[in-house]
């Protein structure tokens, strides 16, 4: 147990220096609006991210259903939580972009795979091989379901909303609407808010870290996007923030 909370401690510091790097060097991957031809062989992008988003899916539950853990109602939910969100993003999601051409770079495809696949073995070993079940309406799991709620709901809305306007027209457009008058990135600002509800409710390290991570990966994204915005469209809304409404 001590050997996997320190390598659990490890990816937690690797993700912040990764975080970190990802700032200062204004690195934006090669994907959607960012895409190029300088990452070497690239596939269709719905199929790049059903491959990246798949161990997810898969791997947590897995090692739940394996361990020794009790299945019960609450590991029943917890799993719900998780495929809820994994189904829709591998399954569905990756399907109705409206990307046609569109290309993703292997590279990102594979670091996204092990991204995944890393970070839901850390949540379903914990869950399933350490933790005692010792369920209860407790405040944190009664305030991680509404915050993880308010999460999935923002971000489902934006991305309807963007993939709407990329079924209206090639080429992009500045959304409007809804948290899309505060800041850029209000999808990203939905998942991170479903994460942190679901690091809330499990009240573990594994999944303080899982959000921790899903911060370290879409803060800089939003970043991005947000220069990228400001880059072309000189009418772009100068009040606007990232990810964080009012904050950056």
């Amino acid at each position: 147990m001590e050997l996997y909370y320190n390598f659990l401690a490890f990816w937690i510091l690797f993700g912040a220096l990764t975080f970190l790097y990802l700032i200062f060097s204004k690195i934006a991957a090669p994907y959607g609006r960012h895409q190029n031809n300088k990452w070497g062989w690239s596939i269709e992008n719905n199929w790049g991210w059903f491959w990246m988003e798949l161990p997810a899916l898969l791997v947590m539950p897995i090692l739940v259903i394996i361990g020794p853990a009790e299945i019960d109602g609450y590991i029943l939910f917890i799993l719900f939580l998780w495929c809820f969100h994994y189904f829709y993003r591998t399954v569905i999601f990756p399907f109705k972009l409206n990307t046609k051409g569109k290309k993703i770079p292997v590279a990102i495809v594979c670091s996204a795979f092990i991204f995944n696949l890393i970070n839901g073995f850390f949540v379903g070993y914990e869950l399933g091989f350490i933790l005692e079940n010792n369920f209860s309406l407790s405040p944190n799991f009664i305030i991680g379901i509404i915050v993880f709620s308010v999460g999935v709901y923002i971000n489902r809305i934006s991305d309807n909303k963007l993939i709407s306007l990329r079924s209206e027209s090639k080429d992009y457009q500045i959304p409007e609407g809804g948290l899309f008058n505060y800041i850029s990135c209000p999808n990203h600002f939905g998942e991170i808010i479903e994460w942190l509800g679901f690091a809330i409710i499990l009240w573990n390290l594994s999944a303080l870290s899982f959000a921790l991570w899903t911060m370290y990966n879409l803060i800089p994204r939003a970043l991005n996007h947000h220069q990228w915005y400001k880059q072309h469209f000189s009418n772009y809304p100068t009040n606007r923030k990232a990810v964080f409404p009012f904050i950056f």
